[in-house]
């Protein structure tokens, strides 16, 4: 049985004008469970099929779609087929009438300037950058590092240097320059493209002092490109220093070059806990054909919508959202500020002012927007939506719900999606052809193998066990950059060419798959193991809390117990911490809940509003943080760590 209620079915006439569904009943089907399994039955059918339906173009066709005779591991897919991923996103769309001057992208940075670009006008300014770079020796195989904030320049930038043949490695705009330096050396880049800096809630950020501090670690690099955003003083290197625009070259035409199917285009490294990033590698035919599939087919992006995604370029989201709309012929929002800045409806004006289709958020963002009331919302013309998507980390029901009836009009799908930067996108998501659920994915999406799995690789259902993918798919990352060991421990270890995700899940009979926390992160509790987002979906129902983070730490007895920390909607009292003890007891049982909870300001949090668990633990536990350069609020940290140095710890 289910633990909720579905909330929104889709009515025949809207499951039969989805994109999805036309393409299941051109194939025989319209049951989407038995479309998703034939889908893992012949996977290289399903993906030969899926980059037909896309429209994907090849300069040369690919003569067998997969081969597996390296192992499961380590797949070629689309075999002798060349593609440049700015054909498919880009160049083909600029020379078609009746679509070059549609609007590519729609820019707006946190100071209110508008830039509008379309299709053939984003084509230009990619081509006299592409020269550009050509110009200062960039070419095949070689790495740029993109640390930029969401501006026009970063998809200007993406889109050259992967129209050139070489590698773009996008880096959160929030980095400070050991974390920079780190991806430079460990990428081997020969470019830096950065800014003078940006503007955050109304406030000028240098960018050029940290790039210039990252840039004097790395003897590899030769030159540091500058996008002019702000216009600010900063230090000037004059045999390493170019602004963007002395780069450019609007003299000719640049040709995209001929690349194969399975190169390199993409270069992403992934925070870990402790030590050296991951570097996770993509291609030409793998990322933007696994993202435009999900958008385009699962969420039902067509080329008359207009997508926004609120996240970093440095984050798996910001390349998803460029080659899931621009592959899809479709808009796309890029915004530089904040949702909530300089008043708290910012995001809905931006909805609003671009007729946005598709919306991306994360559940965290949707509480922080929730306490400022519904009046926000109201002021605007919301009803462009069609879809809301939503990443990041697990719902609880309340947000869910403020969400859907608020936002939503109690009719528009939450589009709840999971997977990963390795995967390119989502393993599950909320597909348009069936009921979805508040919290839950209504499906593995199409081609994912799913199953979840005991300690003995034994399928589960109703019960919390290993997310795990048995078949490989199209965006599956190309091993880790120069470090195949290391990617084949990460998921490739538990079970024989079995890919193990690391997160614990649990599926119910009717297929609903609920993701309960990260394998690393879930609490073993008296040897009963406790998802940290079951005791927060608890604590965040109660009236008085906004959001919550927890944490398992050692306990003599126990082994390990949870402790919480919430933020509240009024000034803390020791009988508000009273009541949510009893309540937290009440819900889990008193074996289970947290004895301890602290109310704080702020939760630790990315700037995609993903709230850092790790962080908080490290920091009440007062240990080594390791890579906590992706936080937006650090002073969050360090209230959690002045709480944790006054605690007794059962150790």
């Amino acid at each position: 049985m289910s633990t909720y209620e579905a909330a929104w079915f889709p009515s025949d006439k809207q499951k039969e004008n989805t994109r999805l569904y036309k393409w299941m009943k051109k194939h025989g089907y319209e049951n989407y469970d038995h479309f998703q399994k034939k889908s893992t039955e012949d996977i290289a059918w399903f993906w030969d099929e899926a980059v037909a339906e896309l429209g994907v173009e090849w300069e040369q066709p690919y003569t067998q779609t997969l081969d597996l005779s390296s192992g499961i591991k380590y797949p070629e897919w689309f075999l002798n087929g060349r593609m440049n991923v700015v054909h498919n996103a880009l160049d083909k769309w600029a020379s078609m009438e009746g679509k070059k001057d549609d609007v590519a992208l729609y820019w707006e940075g946190d100071d209110g300037t508008k830039r509008t670009f379309t299709y053939v006008e984003l084509y230009e300014e990619v081509n006299a950058f592409a020269n550009g770079l050509e110009k200062l020796g960039i070419g095949k195989g070689d790495v740029v590092t993109i640390y930029l904030p969401m501006l026009p320049e970063t998809l200007i930038s993406m889109l050259a240097v992967s129209k050139i043949g070489a590698i773009f490695c996008p880096t959160f705009s929030g980095y400070k320059a050991e974390a920079i330096a780190t991806r430079i050396q460990a990428a081997k880049s020969r470019i830096l493209i950065t800014a003078d800096g940006f503007y955050r809630r109304g406030k000028s950020i240098n960018m050029k002092d940290e790039a210039d501090l990252a840039a004097n670690q790395c003897d590899n690099l030769e030159n540091v490109i500058v996008v002019e955003r702000t216009k600010q003083d900063t230090s000037w290197n004059e045999n390493r220093d170019l602004t963007f625009e002395q780069v450019k070259d609007k003299n000719q035409i640049y040709k995209t070059k001929s690349t194969d199917a399975n190169e390199p285009y993409m270069l992403i490294y992934t925070s870990g806990t402790t030590g050296k990033p991951k570097g996770v590698l993509h291609t030409h035919a793998g990322f933007p054909i696994k993202s435009a599939f999900d958008a385009g087919l699962c969420m039902d992006v067509t080329s008359d919508d207009t997508i926004f995604w609120f996240t970093d370029m440095g984050w798996m989201m910001g390349p998803f959202l460029v080659y899931g709309g621009l592959m899809n012929g479709a808009a796309i929002v890029m915004f530089e500020g904040t949702p909530d800045y300089p008043q708290p409806d910012r995001l809905w004006e931006l909805v609003d002012r671009y007729q946005v289709t598709h919306l991306g958020i994360s559940p965290t963002l949707i509480r922080s927007m929730s306490k400022h009331g519904i009046g926000w919302i109201e002021k605007h013309d919301i009803s462009s939506l069609k879809l809301i998507g939503s990443t990041g980390e697990p719902w609880n029901p309340e947000p869910w719900h403020w969400l859907f009836k608020n936002v939503g009009n109690s009719s528009i799908p939450i589009f709840n999606y999971s997977g990963g930067t390795e995967i390119s996108g989502g393993i599950f998501g909320n597909v348009l052809v069936k009921p979805i659920q508040p919290v839950t994915f209504n499906a593995a999406l199409p081609g994912m193998d799913v199953d979840v799995y005991d300690d003995e690789g034994n399928s589960l259902t109703n019960e919390v066990g290993e997310l795990v993918l048995k078949q490989p798919w199209v965006g599956m990352t190309k091993g880790f950059y120069q470090d195949n060991e290391r990617y084949e421990q990460t998921y490739w270890s538990k079970f024989d060419d079995t890919w193990v995700h690391g997160d614990w899940v649990t599926v119910d009979e009717d297929g609903y798959y609920t993701i309960t926390g990260r394998s690393d992160d879930v609490l073993n509790v008296a040897g009963k193991r406790l998802g940290p987002a079951e005791v927060e979906s608890v604590l965040v129902s109660h009236d008085a809390v906004i959001e919550a983070g927890v944490i398992g730490v050692p306990h003599d007895v126990k082994g390990e117990e949870a402790v919480a920390f919430a933020v509240l909607k009024n000034d803390q009292t020791e009988s508000l911490i009273d009541e949510l003890k009893q309540y937290l007891a009440l819900k889990l049982g008193k074996a289970l809940a947290p004895k301890k909870v602290f109310a704080v300001s702020d939760l630790p949090k990315t700037r995609n509003a993903k709230v850092m668990r790790r962080a908080i633990k490290s920091a009440y536990l007062n240990e080594p943080t390791g890579d906590l350069s992706a936080l937006e609020n650090p002073q969050a940290v360090e209230e959690i760590r002045s709480i944790g140095h006054d605690q007794p710890l059962n150790k």
